[in-house]
């Protein structure tokens, strides 16, 4: 959950973005530095439209300034909260904290976004030096003893204070923050504590900076053309401009993405340069250099073991889990259990059938076969998938045009199942060019929120797909949200259209998903804002925002040629549809090693965490005890350069497929009511996106669908089983 003290910080500080220098001193001056004056974009509320982010007047020389203004000014009003001479109320206390630290908020949502999808050496260099800074400023309120003493008071009187649902609420989360940060240890601990708090500060931006500067400098350098066969004439032209960036002229090269399968794996005809590519892939960060993370992650994890026993929990595993819906690691084990081996088995069974296009094509060329490698599955998942489709993603690609896919399909599903509208607006300024304004008008014609589009893959942005806030829903302060959607989609070269992967497609849904969560936010307090809920809930509302990619009425909406604008042939269109259960095995058994690794490290006891040289170690013995050890299938993540797990999803990964279990669910109840009505996006907005953390998670979801989860609709989803069986699901209880 956002939490006001923590203004974002803790998710901010997990971006993979690099760091270039540290600074141990925390700031503790209560006087506001002379360099914040008036003229600082952050010194007041913007006055553009919703407080939109005035980036046109934003320098790197303006956030230190605030940085330090924003500490001094919320370090003071904290200390007037926890001195105030009358009794504690719910206003004095706990709603003075919310309304704490508005400079602070306003410059680090923006500084720390920046960081994450447009950063350079400057931005790098201030979050290193500030990172331990904002640890400390962190620590010196939550563990202020008159502070915590106040809420402790309100905590024990919440049920006799007249406040409504939600106020109740607010001091539960508020109490229940303070213990977990360490507010009710003893002095000597909570200095222990702050100094663990700093080095994971220090430690998670070298991690962050190591992971990209090892992407960069692992990338592929690429002799010839020949050697690409396979990539698209676009492909090849982006390859030979990432080169001519790099100052060689006349190569080729292939840049890296933070995960472990490369894309290009699934078109290169060279088979040797495919395992070039997936070997330095898989080699980052533990190959002895300066860029290798394994000391990093040993110490870490050691931290975090120290970290949760001080706090009372055998392992770091148990002490995350105890504030997520799934309450305990023997939760997420059960369910993780029942899905590998049915993965495992369906991988292996997806192998069986690349084999044997392998045997046969090394036949009819009269050479030797080969076992198929990590380096191969996506070539001949592809030509599998040809063979028992008919089609291929080259097919597809011309009728996914970017634009299209977000206007006429992404926009278009929300407008009819919301009734909310978009309306593109060239007057804000941006961050960077490649950026899209929307204004989003709610069904009553009144605005709702601003969404920025930021699609595409650059240098200085990190890997993956996310949103944002820039500013949360509050009725405390009366905002409406501003919130962004990145990509890394590949930019064509000029005057190319920006053609998709069927992929590509599914995360620009999926991430939209997020944004409704935040644009649709209707609470009270900012704490409780948007996407303010437990990890493992909150990939499931975006999750379902994926069933409308190929629901048949979105998808012949906006699946139509670049060119002709004729429509997606129908048999392409049912090829596509019936190919969503393709190479699940694959795809499950990938997620389950990453998921499972991480929960290995962090329910490890503090004696039997791994030293730095046996990380790797510790990697393959935990993926062999679990039964996810199938050579083909590497891990979507490998340890060290595992961003999730150093950042805000440690023990917390699994909460992808934790959330796809309510997710699956959840697409099963809109499915039976009559799929995409107006009728169901109102009761999905209604009774859980608009709710942000303002109730327990897991009665958000009882009141959507009305049930108990299930886990058996996910198996189905997935493929993993051929006929419905009823099967228990992880219980979703417990509050937040």
């Amino acid at each position: 959950m956002k939490h006001p003290l923590a203004l974002a910080l803790t998710a901010a500080l997990a971006l993979a973005a690099p760091a270039y220098s540290m600074a141990e001193t925390p700031v503790n001056s209560t006087v506001t530095p002379a360099s914040f004056s008036a003229s600082n974009p952050f010194h007041d509320q913007s006055t553009l439209p919703l407080h939109y982010p005035q980036f046109d007047k934003i320098k790197d020389g303006d956030f230190a300034p605030a940085f330090d203004a924003g500490m001094a000014e919320q370090l003071k009003e904290v200390e007037a909260i926890a001195n105030n001479p009358e009794p504690p109320t719910f206003d004095n206390t706990i709603l003075a904290l919310e309304r704490s630290g508005r400079v602070l908020d306003r410059a680090t949502t923006v500084f720390f976004n920046l960081v994450g999808t447009d950063t350079n050496p400057e931005r790098n260099r201030l979050r290193g030096e500030y990172a331990p800074k904002f640890a400390a400023h962190g620590d010196a309120i939550q563990l202020n003893p008159k502070l915590f003493a106040r809420i402790k008071s309100l905590y024990d009187q919440r049920e006799s204070l007249g406040l409504d649902d939600e106020g109740k609420r607010l001091i539960e989360r508020y109490h229940t923050d303070y213990v977990r940060a360490g507010a009710a240890l003893s002095d000597q601990d909570k200095a222990r504590l702050k100094d663990i708090n700093a080095r994971l500060a220090k430690l998670g931006t070298d991690f962050s900076e190591n992971v990209l500067n090892e992407v960069n400098d692992s990338a592929i350098v690429v002799d010839s053309k020949a050697e690409l066969d396979g990539l698209t004439d676009e492909q090849i032209a982006a390859a030979a401009e990432a080169a001519k960036e790099r100052k060689l002229d006349g190569k080729y090269v292939i840049t890296l993405l933070n995960t472990t399968g490369q894309p290009p794996e699934s078109q290169l005809t060279n088979r040797a340069l495919r395992e070039r590519l997936h070997k330095a892939s898989v080699t980052r960060n533990s190959r002895g250099n300066k860029f290798d993370n394994t000391a990093i992650v040993a110490e870490v994890l050691k931290l975090r073991a120290e970290r949760a026993k001080m706090l009372g929990y055998p392992t770091y595993a148990a002490y995350v889990l105890a504030d997520e819906t799934a309450k305990t690691p023997d939760a997420v084990n059960d369910m993780l259990s029942k899905l590998a081996p049915p993965a495992v088995a369906n991988a292996k069974r997806e192998a069986a059938a690349m084999q044997a296009i392998i045997d046969k094509e090394q036949a009819a060329k009269g050479e030797p076969t080969f076992q198929l490698q990590p380096w191969d599955w996506a070539f001949y998942a592809e030509k599998v998938r040809q063979a028992q489709y008919d089609f291929d993603e080259s097919q597809l690609k011309p009728y996914l045009e970017l634009k299209n896919v977000l206007e006429n399909g992404v926009f278009y599903a929300a407008n009819q199942l919301y009734g909310i509208s978009f309306k593109e607006r060239t007057d804000l300024p941006k961050y960077h060019p490649d950026t899209t304004v929307y204004d989003v008008i709610d069904n009553d014609g009144k605005q709702l929120a601003i969404f920025i589009f930021d699609p595409y893959a650059r240098p200085s942005k990190r890997g993956g797909a996310w949103m944002n806030s820039y500013v949360s829903q509050s009725e405390l302060f009366g905002t409406k949200p501003v919130v962004a959607n990145h990509l890394n989609i590949p930019k064509p070269t000029a005057g190319k259209p920006t053609l998709l992967t069927w992929d590509e497609v599914t995360t620009a849904f999926h991430e939209f998903g997020h944004a409704l969560h935040g644009m649709f936010s209707n609470v009270k307090y900012p704490y409780f804002s948007g996407t303010s809920v437990p990890r493992d809930f909150v990939e499931f509302p975006s999750q379902v925002n994926e069933m409308w990619a190929d629901w048949p009425e979105i998808l012949a909406h906006y699946a139509k040629h670049y060119q002709t604008g004729e429509a997606m042939p129908k048999a392409l269109l049912d090829k596509v549809l019936a190919s969503q259960k393709f190479n699940q095995g694959f795809a499950t058994t990938e997620y389950l090693g990453a998921a499972m690794l991480d929960q290995n490290y962090h329910q490890a006891p503090e004696a039997q965490i791994p030293v730095a040289a046996r990380v790797m170690a510790f990697e393959g013995d935990a993926l062999k005890k679990d039964g996810v050890d199938y050579a083909p299938v590497p891990p979507r993540y490998r340890t060290p350069y595992f961003s999730h797990i150093m950042g805000g999803y440690a023990a917390g990964y699994y909460a992808y497929i934790w959330s796809e279990v309510l997710d699956a669910n959840t697409v099963e109840w809109i499915k039976q009511n009559g799929g995409l009505k107006r009728e169901n996006g109102d009761r999905f907005r209604r009774t859980l996106l608009s709710r942000g953390g303002s109730k327990d998670a897991s009665q958000l979801f009882l009141d959507f669908t009305g049930h108990a989860p299930d886990i058996q609709p996910l198996l189905v989803k997935r493929g993993l089983v051929a006929e419905a069986q009823p099967q228990s699901a992880p219980e979703v209880s417990g509050s937040k």
